[in-house]
């Protein structure tokens, strides 16, 4: 198939809103999702350091009082241009699929009875 559940593009679907370190991540993707969508830390981090290793997130050292420094991630350009692309494989594949399961009645089906 064309589309397959994609991490990377829910964490641009997710960082779109702003930025956000890796735990918040997760836990946004879980939200929106009304818990359909779970990523563990195992699937979540080799993620994000492959989106910035490719330039469509960046990422961010900040201080947080009495705590070490947590890391920050934030849409890039690229990241953005990335996401309107998979928005569009994503609403192909979603039509495609809607066309198998919930196909429109013919007028050859609609008369049989």
């Amino acid at each position: 198939m064309a589309f397959k559940s994609d991490l990377e593009a829910l964490v641009l679907g997710v960082l779109q809103t702003g930025d956000l370190h890796g735990y918040e991540i997760a836990k946004r993707i879980q939200q929106i999702s009304e818990r359909a969508l779970q990523v563990g830390e195992g699937q979540l981090y080799p993620a994000l350091h492959k989106l910035e290793k490719q330039g469509l997130v960046c990422a961010t050292w900040v201080p947080q009082e009495g705590k070490p420094p947590r890391k920050v991630y934030s849409l890039t350009d690229a990241g953005l241009d990335e996401l309107s692309r998979q928005r569009r494989s994503w609403e192909a594949f979603a039509n495609a699929v809607n066309a198998v399961l919930l196909p429109k009645p013919t007028s050859a089906e609609g008369s049989r009875g």
